[in-house]
């Protein structure tokens, strides 16, 4: 009897990882019944890293390199990311074959002391990014934010244990790790604009394996394909890599994309947001269009502080 062929799945080896590849693979293996999968965890520099900043290890990409490498040198099959871990440019020899069905986007707070508007002067609110930290400012200039590494699970118990009044996290990653019930406040993605790709998860692939991009297609979902590509083609016509803090979401309906982004400067304590409306089947142009937007309200010079 010839034996099924198997399929090796590739991604980071926190637990937000595994169940996030475990979601991938369920939805594969309803595709693709026949198929055996097998999930292996790399460990990427970000995850040995896990107390650095990762604007001092280089921004994106520190999460995806090892993966990179598992690909090149057919130790796995496909890699799952998070689309937001992902930079704007794939890699020469890969490429980003499909995106799951996205999850909720937004940014949410966990504290027990209640909502953001509820927390006492001078709380203490963690977080690892700088997109977060200054639209917390903007709305609450007298918070003191902590600066945050770490798995999901570390950073609950920094509120737990007191250490932290609160800590700023994706409302898709608690969803998905069932530990929803921590939320205190689903953050208005309106004012708190999240990172480009947000709770979307993406499968990567040798660019020149043609039968591997056959077997992840039925997984594709495609207004999230097209929303999260207009989401990346603003970050990449502002510059891919920004070191200062950048946001985007997109919202598909029909043939018609919504974005919306975000640009900030945490010297200056500004925040420039925009939106346009376009073809949703053009979604790259949307992305350019709303960057030239916004360079022309003054993001190049938000920008320029975040040039080595």
């Amino acid at each position: 009897m010839k034996s099924a062929e198997r399929v090796i799945v590739g991604s980071r080896g926190s637990k937000l990882a595994m169940i996030q590849s475990r979601l991938v693979i369920s939805d594969l293996a309803r595709a693709h019944p026949h198929l055996e999968f097998e999930f292996i965890p790399i460990t990427t520099t970000g995850d040995r890293r896990r107390y650095t900043p990762i604007e001092q290890m280089g921004g994106g990409g520190v999460f995806v390199k090892e993966l990179e490498d598992a690909l090149s040198e057919r130790r796995i099959d496909l890699a799952v990311h998070s689309l937001k871990d992902m930079p704007t440019e794939t890699a020469a020899g890969f490429r980003l074959a499909a995106v799951a069905a996205r999850g909720d986007p937004r940014d949410v707070l966990v504290s027990s002391l209640g909502k953001l508007a509820e927390l006492p002067k001078g709380a203490r609110v963690g977080t690892g990014s700088q997109r977060r930290a200054a639209q917390l400012l903007e709305q609450r200039p007298d918070l003191e934010i902590r600066p945050l590494r770490g798995n999901v699970d570390t950073r609950l118990r920094l509120v737990s244990s007191g250490e932290l009044d609160g800590v700023v996290l994706a409302a898709a990653a608690l969803v998905r790790l069932g530990t929803e019930g921590r939320i205190a406040e689903y953050l208005p993605p309106t004012i708190f604009v999240p990172a480009a790709g947000q709770g979307a998860l993406a499968i990567e692939i040798r660019a020149d394996d043609a039968h591997m991009g056959q077997l992840v297609a039925p997984v594709n979902h495609e207004p999230t394909w097209l929303g999260v590509t207009s989401e990346r083609a603003f970050l990449g016509a502002l510059g891919g890599g920004c070191r200062v803090p950048v946001g985007a979401l997109a919202t598909v309906e029909g043939t018609r994309v919504h974005l919306l982004g975000m640009v900030a400067s945490l010297v200056r304590g500004e925040i420039l947001r925009a939106e346009v409306e376009g073809n949703a089947l053009a979604p790259e142009e949307t992305g350019r269009e709303l960057a030239r937007k916004m360079m022309g309200m003054g993001a190049a010079s938000l920008l320029e502080e975040g040039e080595p």
